[in-house]
This record gives structure tokens, C-alpha cells and sequence, in this order.
């Protein structure tokens, strides 16, 4: 007999583990099956080790500029030693994936090691059925050990079966990374030396933070974008403002270009860059990063056998995750963008809350959901662009704040960037915003909360901020839009 459970989620990461979290405290009966190692991408490969990464750039950037602090350092320069921080990186990732797995045993969920293949849909009072086999994918090294006390191949039933099983880096062809020569972000997060030189293909996220992390540690650093502009998701005036402030570290940036062919010698690469007047450029770097872009983990699940419609790589699905096919569900990065781990986590609650017919239970609005690269100068942003809400026909207002007018700012010696904020002339609506410099990452999420409360410029106006802080450009953006702003 099969072993049966109200709910089985296929992958633990960020979305899958705090989806049986969640389960479990509803009271269902919850497994979670994953094939390499809990947290998924995110805490292993992805959002926790790369930003451990950044933070050795952020030290080093900072010894590198002791003289404007006031600071000197007797006795020579400091350097990287790259394998100490690729150490240190793997031991924050090896420390919250000891803490999913505690998780799961605190909240009772069974974890169920192996691959994951849908074998038959729930139907009426009839179970769902997977089946689980032995892995078959090599994971990365290092990885974390297998935790103890887990369940393995076998057939497993569900009334319920949630699809989180992530992305993988996308591949050009011609242009498939290598491991050696040519890397993806699994490669880029443990180099075994620093390289001299560097290309990054893709300015999103990925790449940008991974060109940040290396300029800072000494690297020369090209990136190709194919768009008109880096970071091309984001507000036009943050992207320019950003690409400049990388071109000043050393950066060097060619938009509206596209790699198109690479030759490999024994310890570097050599790409044929098409600039956008068909002239060829030949770059040889020692290594080269494919960041352009990632794809849904839809392939060997059963999804097609099932009839589970699925759209450019990824399974289509409903403001709450579910399928066309009643009892199966897909959260997170496999049912499509944005594919961030908060979006993943909050998908995942979503979900499992209205298959319990937990009250109050909302759709998500994917226009509420902020946006975060942790590159130098930070990006982060939520809402509308300026040139999107132009395009939906909004009378707006803008407001800006920099950086250079903030007192916290020019004490930490960080006074380059701005915030920005768009509000609905008519109503008052907070209709987006977009912030770049030091830590707006950590900032966003007051605006992000503001336009989940339906928040107006009135209200904005009317909180008190406290002083002296970064945030304060928060209010004062807003002021500005208004034309009262207070310090510049």
C-alpha cells in the first residue's frame, strides 16, 4: 500500500519548504519530496550564498577606502583569499539548510528523498499518485549532506500535489556553459582561483550582482546586454543612473549586442560580440558568465501525460496556483515570473490557504511585489515604472529624492543614488517606486507595505520618519512630488 498524505510538495526551496510549513499548521498531513538538497537553489546556490559573497566584496570595497573614513591600515593591502570566501559563503548556505530540515521535523512534515514523477492527477475521492525513484541528477559540490530520517523511492498518494520545483540557469546554443570556461551562477558562486578578467551575457539581476562581485575583487569586468539598457527591468532613470556608477568602478558595459559565437583556448574564452551596427568585436576574457535568464523545471514530472498545460517552460496557473488539472498545483519559479523566492514563499501560502478555505485569502497582485539586486550602487523597486504608467495612460506625479541630500547618507560616505516615487495625480495613489544605492533593498518593503494599505501621498506626508536615516528620502521623495520637499 502507498503511503498516503493530504498534501506532497515536489521541491524544497524557498516556496515548497514554507508551503509545508504552512500545511502542516492547517492540519493536513504534509510531505515534501526533494532530489538534492533542502532550501532548493535559493539557500544552496542561489539568494543566501550569493549574498555572503557580496558581503566579503563589500568588506573588501570598504578596506579599499579606509583613507576616506579616516582610517589607514599599516603594512600592506588587503586581498581576497578566494578560498576563505567561498568557505565562508558555503557554511551560511550549509547553516539554514540544516535549519529547513529542523523545520520540517519541528512542524512533522516527512521528507521524501528522490526524483518525483506524477503518475496519476487526483479525481473526485480518487488520490493523486507519485512515484519516486533514486536521483539521477549529480549535485553540485559542495552541497550539504543528506539529512537523517527521510523516506525514499517508493509510491506515494495525495489529495493534494504542489508543483515547486524551481528554475535551472537557460542555455544558448552554441553558448552552453562548460563548468570550466564557461559558467553559470552554480560556477561563479565557488571559483577555485579569482579570475584576471571576466564577460558577463545578461544584465538581469544574475548577472550584474555576479559582474559587481568580481569588479570588486579585482577582476576586469565586461557585460553584454542584448536591451538598450542594464538591468532592463527597472525604472529607465535607475538604470541609467546604476550603469553609470559601474562604468566609474571600472565596468565596462556594451548595450544592444549580443554574443553570437565563442572559440575556447585551454584557460580562456573568446567572444564574437555583434554590436547593434553588425560590426563583430572579439573579447577574450578568462572566464565568461551565461546569465541570461533561467527556465522552469517542468521536464520529467508526468505534466504532459497528465494533460498539465504549460506555457514557454513554465505551468500555467491561477492567482492561487492551481493547474488546469484539478488537485495539482505550481508555485514559485516553475509557475513563472517573476521568479523571486518571496514571490515563491507568499505563492506557496496563497495557495495552501485556499485549498483550506482559509478566510481572507487574496490572489496575488504580482504589481506588489518588490524587486531586489544587491549589486553596488542596490537596486530595488516596486509598482509601475515611469514609462509603464505613461503607457497605461496615468496622469502622474513624480517625485525624487537623492542620496547626496540625506545626512545618514553622507555620514556613511554612501551619498550617491535616489529614491523615486510615481503617485496618480487624481487619486493620490502610490502607483510605483524605485530606489538605487546603499541598502535599498532594506527600504523597499516600507513602500512595498504603503501600497498594500492603500496607502495616499496624504498619509505619507503624515509619517513621521525618524532622523537620521536613509529612510527619510522615502517621505522626502514623496514631498517632492507634491513640490514640498524639505531638504533639497
Amino acid at each position: 500500500m502507498a503511503e498516503s498524505y493530504d498534501v506532497i510538495i515536489i521541491g524544497s526551496g524557498p516556496g515548497g519548504y514554507v508551503t509545508a510549513v504552512r500545511s502542516a499548521q492547517l492540519g493536513f498531513k504534509t510531505a515534501i519530496v526533494e532530489r538534492e538538497h533542502l532550501g532548493g537553489i535559493c539557500l544552496n546556490w542561489g539568494c543566501i550564498p550569493t549574498k555572503a559573497l557580496l558581503r566579503s566584496a563589500e568588506i573588501m570595497h570598504y578596506s579599499d577606502h579606509l583613507k576616506d573614513y579616516g582610517l589607514k591600515l599599516e603594512g600592506g593591502k588587503v586581498s581576497p583569499d578566494t578560498a576563505a570566501v567561498v568557505d565562508r559563503s558555503r557554511k551560511v548556505s550549509l547553516r539554514l539548510n540544516t535549519g529547513v530540515g529542523f523545520l520540517m521535523k519541528k512542524n512533522k512534515v516527512d521528507v521524501i528523498w528522490g526524483e518525483a514523477k506524477l503518475s496519476k492527477a487526483p479525481s473526485g475521492d480518487k488520490l493523486g499518485e507519485i512515484v519516486v525513484s533514486k536521483t539521477a541528477k549529480k549535485p553540485m559540490e559542495p552541497q550539504p549532506p543528506v539529512p537523517k530520517g527521510i523516506k525514499g523511492e517508493g509510491t506515494y498518494t495525495a489529495k493534494h500535489i504542489i508543483l515547486a520545483t524551481g528554475a535551472r540557469p537557460r542555455a544558448l546554443p552554441g553558448i552552453e556553459p562548460d563548468g570550466k570556461l564557461i559558467w553559470t551562477y552554480f560556477e561563479a558562486m565557488v571559483p577555485k582561483e579569482m579570475p584576471k578578467s571576466l564577460l558577463v551575457m545578461g544584465s538581469g539581476a544574475i548577472g550584474i550582482e555576479f559582474a559587481s562581485f568580481y569588479r570588486t575583487m579585482g577582476a576586469d569586468v565586461t557585460v553584454v546586454e542584448l536591451l538598450p539598457a542594464v538591468m532592463p527591468v527597472e525604472d529607465a532613470e535607475v538604470s541609467k543612473f546604476a550603469q553609470k556608477q559601474f562604468e566609474k568602478q571600472g565596468m565596462k558595459i556594451i548595450l544592444e549586442a549580443k554574443v553570437t559565437k565563442v572559440e575556447k583556448s585551454a584557460n580562456s574564452v573568446t567572444a564574437h560580440v555583434e554590436m547593434k551596427d553588425g560590426k563583430v568585436e572579439k573579447i577574450t576574457a578568462d572566464r565568461m558568465i551565461s546569465a541570461v535568464g533561467v527556465q522552469g523545471n517542468i521536464e520529467n514530472l508526468g505534466l504532459e501525460a497528465l494533460g498539465v498545460k504549460t506555457d514557454r517552460g513554465c505551468v500555467v496557473v491561477d492567482g492561487y496556483g492551481k493547474t488546469n488539472v484539478p488537485g495539482i498545483y505550481a508555485i514559485g519559479d516553475v509557475a513563472g515570473p517573476p521568479m523571486l523566492a518571496h514571490k515563491a514563499e507568499h505563492e506557496g501560502v496563497v495557495c495552501i490557504e485556499k485549498i483550506a478555505n482559509f478566510p481572507g485569502v487574496h490572489a496575488i497582485d504580482k504589481l506588489k511585489i518588490p524587486g531586489c539586486t544587491y549589486c553596488s550602487p542596490q537596486v530595488a523597486s516596486v509598482g509601475l515604472t515611469e514609462a509603464r504608467a505613461k503607457a497605461e495612460g496615468k496622469d502622474i506625479r513624480v517625485g525624487r529624492f537623492p542620496f547626496s541630500a540625506n545626512g545618514k547618507a553622507i555620514a556613511l560616505g554612501e551619498d550617491q543614488g535616489f529614491v523615486k516615487t510615481i503617485f496618480d495625480k487624481k487619486t493620490g495613489q502610490l502607483l510605483g517606486a524605485h530606489m538605487v544605492g546603499a541598502e535599498v533593498t532594506e527600504l523597499i518593503q516600507g513602500f512595498v507595505v504603503a501600497m498594500n494599505l492603500e496607502t495616499t501621498e496624504e498619509e505619507l506626508m503624515h509619517t513621521i520618519f525618524p532622523h537620521p536615516t536613509l529612510s527619510e528620502m522615502m517621505k522626502e521623495s514623496v514631498l517632492d512630488a507634491y513640490g514640498r520637499a524639505l531638504n533639497a
